[in-house]
């Protein structure tokens, strides 16, 4: 096969920013994707429904002239955040989701919630409402290792919350380890999870042989090659519960590469051609628009897209090994292997 069309993708995670560096990577999401789920935590948070509008106003504004990009936008659920905020916001169709970032997991997520019994309220709405939690299913007590922070989240968090909360719909985000592979299979229509791109290529591996690599380095951070394996496994298998959400997060280079790097792979630019590369080495290329472009869109009970993209395999792919922006470089993910798919004109 040297030729392969897929209905338009969404991607069901992604950080855009704000100011200087929105305008200079927005334009690499919208080139391929349709939708995209947009993270709020910016500084200060999209915490309201207003804030959310006004925060998509600023992505149409830095989108190239003609786009038809959608962004999809989010909630920053805090201890003090208002159901019927949060309610009205999703009925206006201003929001599509709300986020949960415990505190101090990952990128900006100071705001997040520490006491889970404090938005109750909110959760209760969301499931009356039909309204997705999206989750960074990860705890952050000291006394965890880094690696074991999404098992742990599943039994100590997540599962009594689902209990608790009958009916609410939840997003995994960006699952890492064959447990959240397992749980999120097994949770029924009301549960799903998203693979990003960089997870399906490194292992922890590529962070820490030969040096620290800080453009590898991620939240969740990557972990053992058998939890990369169960992750390629879930993403070609075809199930539903499965969809794309690439977590591309841009950070300048020089907040990369100093003594506390910040986490996070961008992705954007060269997704869909390491998304073919990785189903073709899994010989289920035949499964990719599954994942890429109608899992998501099902869980998010909205139609797939009906404009369509064509890959073909050729010579390996150049891209760009960085992207400028009025607030410095922005290095593209590099899957240290040779990708032989496009997206054609």
């Amino acid at each position: 096969m040297d030729t392969l069309t897929l209905r338009r993708p969404d991607d069901w995670h992604l950080h855009l920013r704000d100011g200087a560096m929105l305008a200079g990577i927005a334009p690499e999401s919208a080139r391929h994707f349709a939708r995209a789920i947009i993270m709020p935590n910016l500084v200060p948070p999209v915490v309201i429904g207003a804030q959310a509008a006004a925060y998509r106003d600023r992505i149409r504004a830095a989108l190239p002239e003609g786009s038809a990009f959608t962004p999809l936008m989010t909630l920053y659920l805090t201890e003090q955040t208002d159901p019927a905020d949060v309610v009205r916001a999703h009925r206006e169709g201003i929001i599509t989701a709300v986020k949960l970032y415990p505190a101090g997991a990952t990128t900006n997520s100071a705001s997040g919630v520490r006491d889970f019994d404090k938005v109750r309220g909110v959760l209760e709405a969301m499931a009356e409402a039909g309204i997705p939690l999206c989750v960074h299913g990860e705890v952050v007590d000291s006394d965890i290792d880094i690696f074991d922070r999404e098992a742990v989240f599943i039994d100590r968090v997540l599962d009594p919350l689902r209990r608790r909360t009958p009916g609410l719909r939840v997003v995994m985000e960006h699952i890492t380890t064959r447990q959240g592979v397992d749980y999120a299979a097994s949770g029924g229509p009301d549960l799903g999870a998203t693979i990003t791109t960089h997870h399906l290529v490194i292992n922890r591996n590529a962070i820490l042989v030969g040096g620290i690599k800080p453009h590898y380095y991620c939240l969740p951070v990557a972990k053992r090659e058998e939890h990369r394996l169960a992750l390629r496994k879930a993403a070609t298998s075809g199930n539903p519960s499965y969809f794309l959400g690439t977590d591309s997060a841009p950070h300048i280079d020089p907040l990369k590469e100093n003594a506390c790097g910040c986490a996070g792979c961008f992705t954007a630019t060269n997704t869909l051609s390491i998304l073919a590369e990785v189903f073709e080495l899994e010989a289920a290329l035949d499964r990719l628009e599954a994942f890429a472009s109608l899992n998501g869109p099902a869980f998010y009970r909205l139609p797939p897209n009906e404009a369509r993209i064509t890959l073909t395999r050729g010579a390996p792919v150049s891209y760009p090994a960085k992207i400028a922006t009025g607030d410095g470089p922005v290095t593209v993910f590099d899957p240290m292997m040779p990708l032989h798919w496009r997206v054609a004109d």
